[in-house]
């Protein structure tokens, strides 16, 4: 089969506006939870969040803005730059004049997941019709709350006419899109795709539903230290919103319009746990085959991995089942893989985690550096992988890393990346 490279970026984040900005934030260490300023933060058990730093409806017209719910606001902002940073411009101009950009629209996919969907919208509209009467709800509320939206609206964008997909399984929704992205090329029936993840939950509901079922941080009083991976005092996760996406394409297809190349989507794992709605196998068993998975599909030998960014969320039972289920897989090969998590940072993004989190696997490979988890004070005794607690140099030479996700009704996602084929 022929290699599926990336050649575009794009993300917005709690570290960043763009992409190069987050990155630039995860290598620095920067942390991107704050307490919460909204007038309903003080009525829910857990007053603080991972927020973008910037707001969508500042890229995008307001007539085009008050059509969308905020995720799909998200995932157009991403998307537009990983599609501008592909070299691509978009088949019509501002006057909607068609635009021909070389790309064919019949070999062109979108996929592009959220774990949640709308619910800004739905949440809203519900307000204004319990206040307001029904004939004051907006007429495209459908369109607006519907988990497929930001993958349709992106597939407008782009005119894409190849598929338009929403795999909604969780926190590993992004990554089972990147997934099915790379099947689609793989089965030949797309070039090129426009793959990731959005999510948009900060909002009252989500934060009480999830305090009550002990499943976050309630660290009120030292936000920035809540999400903290592989620490003894680890007390759930740190939700965040956001969005990434990137650009994948058959190598053939990147080099005959020379495109640069960030890298290789080089395989996927997809596995279930079939043991319980929220919580994970203790064994990790599931995790481990969908890294066992991903391992045959990239062609790839445990030696091989020298960095897995991990799902990681900072719950006390969910670390350590994944850092052993690492374990099992890689074998003594480890002990010289660097593990992070860089939701120590973001938060969670629950269905966008896993393709902002293959960003930083595709930069640390490129610029050869891990980002840390930067919140450890106290490591989780005995733990049989090697924890990156800073910013960490990978060596030189052929390069390749895994990214775990993993969600709320045992859905296991890992994805494999190399270095190869890069001419950044």
């Amino acid at each position: 089969m022929s290699d599926v490279v990336i050649t575009g970026f794009g993300a917005t984040t709690p570290l960043g506006a763009d992409a190069p900005s987050t990155w630039e934030g995860l290598v620095a260490g920067r942390n991107g939870v704050h307490t919460l300023t909204a007038d309903w933060a003080a009525d829910v058990p857990v007053h603080f969040a991972a927020s973008v730093v910037d707001e969508p409806t500042n890229h995008i017209a307001r007539p085009q803005a008050r059509r969308m719910d905020r995720s799909s606001q998200l995932a157009i902002v991403a998307a537009r730059e990983a599609w501008g940073d592909a070299g691509l411009a978009l088949p019509r101009d501002e006057d909607g004049e068609p635009v021909d950009n070389g790309i064919d629209p019949e070999r062109l996919v979108v996929c592009c997941a959220t774990g949640i969907g709308g619910l800004h919208s739905l949440l809203g509209q519900w307000d204004i019709q319990k206040d307001r009467g029904f004939r004051r709800v907006s007429p495209f509320t459908i369109p607006m709350l519907m988990a497929n939206a930001p993958a349709a609206n992106i597939g407008l964008m782009v005119n894409a006419k190849a598929g338009v997909h929403t795999p909604v399984s969780a926190c590993a929704s992004s990554s089972e899109a990147i997934s099915l992205g790379l099947d689609q090329i793989r089965l030949g029936r797309a070039d090129i795709a426009v793959v990731g993840g959005t999510e948009a939950v900060i909002h009252p509901l989500p934060l009480a539903a999830f305090a009550q079922m002990q499943a976050l941080s309630k660290r009120n009083d030292d936000p920035e230290h809540a999400s903290r991976p592989w620490d003894t005092g680890r007390d759930g996760f740190v939700l965040g919103e956001g969005a990434a996406v990137m650009i994948i394409e058959t190598i053939e297809h990147a080099k005959a319009r020379g495109a640069k190349i960030y890298g290789t989507l080089a395989g996927a794992g997809i596995s279930a746990d079939s043991h319980d709605i929220v919580q994970p196998d203790p064994t990790g068993a599931g995790q481990a085959s969908a890294m066992r998975k991903a391992l045959a599909s990239a062609d790839l030998a445990p030696r091989d991995i020298v960095h897995v960014n991990a799902h990681a969320t900072s719950t006390p039972q969910g670390d350590e089942a994944e850092a052993h289920s690492i374990r099992s897989t890689l074998g003594d090969a480890a002990d010289d893989a660097l593990v992070t998590g860089t939701k120590s940072m973001t938060g969670h993004l629950l269905g966008g985690a896993g393709a902002l989190e293959s960003y930083a696997s595709v930069m640390a490979l490129l610029e050869r550096k891990v980002p840390g988890t930067i919140t450890i004070e106290n490591l989780e005794p005995d733990l049989p992988v090697n924890i990156a607690q800073k910013t960490t140099e990978l060596p030189e030479g052929d390069l390749a890393a895994l990214n775990n996700s993993f969600g709320f009704g045992g859905h296991n996602v890992t994805l494999a990346f190399t270095n190869a084929n890069a001419t950044r």
